[in-house]
């Protein structure tokens, strides 16, 4: 099982990459406030943030390589759900 907080930071860093769309930006670091949240079950919060990365990979405006990164995070997050 993978740690939160090596996906969160890997969630930050491409939020705050200069190529990622604001609104994109905007999604991930909720997606990673989510993760971080100890208040509810890791299933919730893996549940949730999955949904937001999914739902951030299909906004038109990113670069292919983007979305593959996102993809790649979604998977990891996937993995928490232990």
């Amino acid at each position: 099982m993978t740690s939160v907080g090596p996906v969160v930071k890997q969630m930050r860093d491409l939020a705050t990459q200069g190529n990622v769309p604001s609104n994109v930006s905007e999604m991930i670091e909720e997606a990673a406030d989510v993760l971080q949240k100890e208040d509810k079950d890791i299933s919730v919060r893996v549940n949730t943030a999955s949904s937001k990365l999914d739902e951030v990979s299909n906004d038109p405006n990113i670069k292919q390589h983007t979305r593959t990164e996102i993809w790649n995070l979604a998977s990891k997050v996937e993995s928490l759900d232990g």
